[in-house]
């Protein structure tokens, strides 16, 4: 099959999203797949000015990347040779290759995807988020749910969402990198103090809550140490106390959550979080909210300790019990350790492959059709 996915952007700095999409698209094209990634300078329906467009070209021109071929999305992702990466002015047909199917993954992608004439392939929505939690408009967001688009959703609290508003979708739980993440720190070799957090400036990660729990579990515990990381620069607001990486290596990522003995997940939304899986790979206890991409993976009292977002009161209480009881931290680390086990990226990409296969039975009508379509 010919496959492309539309992005949303550029991808130079690591983005969760994007990692999911190239993970799909190498092992796809390790399938005998003919994958395409789409990376648009410009969104369309983004509201960017000209302007804008502008300065990112002549930063990307700048660097000897064509507009048409040879893009990289930066040394945070190693993407196989056999997928062809673009960089392109939008996402105007004009610029998407003809194909057997086209995934939008995200909702401005969605809109844009939606208008393809037919010869770009079958229409799919990747849907990792309710992306309306980051901010965005919320009745666009919700509009694009009902899209004619096939839906392939990564949780099944999205599966869900999906159902409620009269829509079907496939369920593809996406999976992990197990070379990346692993044991090396024997658990009961371990500070019971050592913690380890996200930083996000979306409110919806809800990090200031996590650092607030923290701060108040410091107080009856002033052993606590506090590792933090994230993309944007420092904050001012983090207390001097805890340290910060701002965009680890995977190597020191790695070498971060085997010193941590717990990992901390505030979060309001997440579509299946990677970092809290990864930190289980590791052997950190997962002290996380009770949401649907937390689920996945964190049964409470049996792979995690779950309290309810926003309540930074519980999420405390939930640290410190973890921090002082070294036999429930040490079933839950190595419980959650097993169950991730099963999250492989063979079994993902077999999976989305399917999902592809299993809506393409009228594969030669649309063909036809695009052989009839203006591109």
């Amino acid at each position: 099959m010919r496959i492309c996915f539309a992005l949303t952007g550029i991808g130079v700095y690591p983005i969760g999203g994007f990692r999911i999409v190239y993970e799909y698209a190498n092992g796809l094209a390790g399938l005998g797949h003919e994958v395409t990634v789409v990376h648009p300078c410009r969104m369309a329906n983004s509201g960017d000015s000209l302007l804008a467009l502008g300065r990112r070209a002549a930063v990307y021109v700048g660097r000897g990347l064509g507009m048409r071929g040879g893009y990289k999305p930066g040394t945070w992702f190693n993407v196989d040779p056999r997928v062809t990466m673009l960089w392109t002015p939008s996402l105007h047909a004009r610029w998407i290759p003809s194909g057997d199917a086209v995934i939008a993954t995200g909702w401005q992608t969605a809109e844009c995807v939606a208008e393809l004439p037919p010869s770009k392939g079958q229409k799919y929505y990747l849907i990792q988020q309710v992306e309306s939690n980051f901010g965005f408009d919320e009745s666009r967001v919700a509009a694009t749910w009902k899209m004619p688009l096939r839906k392939i959703v990564a949780g099944r609290w999205l599966l869900e969402i999906a159902r409620s508003k009269g829509e079907s979708a496939t369920f593809v739980l996406q999976g992990l990198t197990f070379s990346e993440f692993g044991l090396d720190i024997p658990l009961s070799a371990r500070s019971p103090y050592r913690a380890i957090q996200l930083y996000s400036d979306a409110s919806c990660k809800g990090s200031a809550e996590g650092i607030e729990a923290l701060c108040k579990v410091r107080e009856q515990v002033p052993q606590l140490e506090v590792a933090l990381f994230g993309v944007p620069a420092r904050p001012q607001t983090i207390p001097d106390w805890m340290a910060y990486w701002q965009n680890p290596s995977r190597e020191t990522l790695r070498k971060l959550y085997n010193e941590a003995a717990i990992f901390v997940s505030p979060s309001h939304s997440e579509g299946c979080a990677l970092p809290p899986c990864e930190a289980a790979q590791c052997g950190a206890a997962l002290c996380v909210t009770d949401i649907g991409g937390h689920r996945e993976y964190a049964i409470h009292e049996q792979t995690a300790l779950l309290s309810p977002p926003g309540e930074t009161e519980k999420l405390g209480y939930n640290i410190a019990r973890l921090i002082r009881d070294n036999t429930l931290r040490g079933r839950l680390a190595e419980n959650a350790r097993r169950y991730v086990q099963q999250f492989t990226w063979d079994r993902a990409v077999n999976s989305f492959e399917q999902a592809l296969r299993d809506s393409s039975s009228d594969k030669e009508h649309w063909r036809a059709g695009a052989t009839a379509s203006a591109v």
